[in-house]
């Protein structure tokens, strides 16, 4: 009997050589390492899906917290253009009512000077000492009015120092009696509510 080699050589039906063991051997294994690399590439799958996911869960805090932050800023911005709106007509309607106040209080001053004007143009020479009284009534209303508003005269005689603050120099004079930038006559009175000067008093300064 003739000697065979280490392979052993099988034919099939039509007398064709088929695989040796070896070769058997090789292809199972390729089979195998192609099996195992799809097996961890369908293992692969949901671990990526996973990854995916915590990615999106990250993100997700983000993009919520970016739209919670613009619907605060839409209220926010809502509740202060309402508010502007609301304050503006508020303010307006301050105005108004302050208006409306002190011009309802001087309306008895003016009834007044109109009955003073009256009486003065009917009035013969012995009525004068009265006009005079009423005059002066009307001019002490006046003052109580301002007083109730909070209105009152800056105090400034003849003497007082000069304070640009309050007073408004208009003519000056070189006056013995009189120290440096010292008041030497009055000429209007001027008048603050609080800390507000709404009219300097105007005056004539000395030296």
């Amino acid at each position: 009997m003739a000697e065979t080699s280490g392979e052993e050589i099988i034919f099939g039906q039509d007398d064709e050589p088929v695989k040796t063991d070896a070769a058997q051997e090789a292809a199972e294994d390729a089979a195998a390492a192609d099996a195992k690399q799809a097996e961890g590439e369908a293992e692969a799958g949901p671990e990526e899906t996973a990854e995916e996911e915590a990615k999106e869960d990250q993100e997700d805090p983000v993009a919520r917290e970016l739209e919670e932050t613009k619907t605060r800023y839409m209220y926010l911005y809502a509740e202060y253009d309402n508010y502007r709106k609301r304050t503006a007509k508020e303010k307006d309607n301050l105005y108004s009512d302050a208006v409306a106040k002190v011009t309802g209080e001087f309306l008895g001053v003016i009834d007044n000077i109109d009955r003073a004007i009256a009486s003065a143009n009917g009035a013969d020479k012995d009525s004068v000492d009265k006009i005079v009284q009423g005059i002066e009534l009307v001019g002490k209303q006046s003052y109580e009015i301002l007083a109730k508003i909070g209105v009152e005269e800056i105090p400034v005689e003849r003497g007082t120092k000069f304070d640009p603050n309050f007073h408004e120099a208009v003519m000056h004079i070189e006056d013995g009696d009189l120290g440096e930038n010292e008041v030497a006559q009055v000429f209007q009175k001027g008048y603050q509510y609080k800390d507000r000067v709404i009219r300097h008093a105007v005056v004539q300064v000395a030296n």
